[in-house]
């Protein structure tokens, strides 16, 4: 098995993979260095044929994920980076839960909704952040989250920055189940048992017939429509704007960018 330094990666008896962020002191935020790493756990759970289900989490008990770390972004990590996990979960072969207790924010919360089930805890906290601090989304990654909980609510999450809890993203869809935290491990489990019990084929073909529904918009990524609607955008000084206001708690000033 792989070594890793941004996450921990374990397979049971029963052949659930569970993949863990393990940056708990960021919050779980990732760096493109975390997302290698969770490409290569998903893409080794999937290949294994032991592992019938995988399980993506985060440390601690705070986060599943807030997202890119602020600090990568603000050394240009962001910069040529095509947000490639949402495709590889929804092209495996593997059903993936994600399961959540605490903060799904940014790209954590597109992580989660990427994933075929989500598992969360009633202290979970959902949404978007991009647009509050110059981070960039596009293409297929904003898109389905619209065939998920329909147009008008996807706007509103994405361009907003509202934050719903728990019981509202389910409510929405967003989310499957929704449970005590103390309960959380246990119901992730069950749902691991029940799909462990199903034809692993059958599963596999589902999966792909979900996968074409969005395969229209895999050719659309961010670059592109970056390049579209503001190339050279991240010369222009308004990410740094956004990151800086973001650091030092104030709302950010963005009318020299307004056209």
């Amino acid at each position: 098995m792989a070594s890793y330094s941004d996450i921990l990666y374990s397979i049971n008896d029963v052949g659930v993979a569970t993949i863990v962020i393990n940056r708990a002191d960021r919050l779980n935020a990732f760096t493109g260095h975390t997302i290698d790493e969770i490409s290569s756990a998903l893409i080794a759970s999937d290949q294994n044929t032991k592992v019938g289900v995988i399980v993506l989490t985060g440390a601690g008990s705070r986060a599943f994920c807030v997202g890119g770390d602020i600090d990568w972004e603000a050394d240009g990590g962001l910069e040529g980076l095509d947000w490639e996990l949402g495709k590889l979960i929804a092209r495996l072969r593997k059903p993936v839960i994600a399961k959540v207790d605490g903060y799904a924010i940014g790209g954590g919360n597109h992580l989660a909704y990427f994933c075929d089930f989500t598992i969360a805890s009633k202290e979970s906290i959902f949404g978007q952040n991009g647009p509050r601090v110059g981070s960039p989304a596009g293409g297929y990654v904003v898109a389905h989250l619209a065939g998920i909980i329909g147009h008008k609510r996807a706007r509103e999450m994405w361009m907003l920055c509202r934050k719903y809890n728990a019981n509202q993203a389910l409510e929405w869809g967003l989310v499957n189940s929704v449970v005590e935290r103390d309960d959380l491990d246990r119901e992730v489990a069950k749902w691991c048992e029940e799909i462990m019990s199903l034809s692993p084929t059958c599963l596999a073909t589902i999966k792909r017939s979900f996968v074409q529904i969005m395969e229209s918009s895999f050719s659309k990524n961010i670059s592109d429509i970056l390049l579209d609607v503001a190339p050279g955008y991240f010369d222009t000084g308004e990410q740094d704007e956004a990151l800086l206001a973001f650091k030092e708690k104030r709302a950010p000033d963005f009318s020299p960018w307004r056209k």
